[in-house]
């Protein structure tokens, strides 16, 4: 998540970074930005195009790695409970068994 943060700052002038904040990491709708950005609906969302088409480039070209497909890059689902599912189950509690090798001569 740092590394798709510091891309985007460096990437972004600080108005772009200021609406890209607000928008995508704040998760404001696009009433609230626009107001608080005071930009009217056509100035914002051709903004939000233009921070898309920026960041999505350098989030495929970016060395040795790209970040791009995101999904993957930060890869897995989170579950909640996750520890509480293994102590509750009664096999993942259980001793097994270890038979010993023989070794043939």
């Amino acid at each position: 998540m740092a590394d798709f943060c510091l891309v985007s700052r460096r990437m972004l002038d600080d108005e772009d970074h200021k609406l890209f904040r607000y928008y995508f990491l704040l998760g404001a709708d696009w009433k609230l930005c626009s107001r608080q950005l005071k930009m009217d609906r056509g100035n914002f969302f051709h903004a939000i195009y233009r921070i898309e088409r920026t960041l999505g480039r350098a989030f495929s070209e970016i060395e040795p790695y790209p970040l791009y497909p995101l999904d993957e890059y930060f890869g897995g689902t989170v579950r909640k409970n996750a520890g509480r599912a293994l102590e509750a189950d009664p096999a993942h509690t259980r001793h097994h068994l270890q038979v010993p090798l023989r070794l043939i001569a």
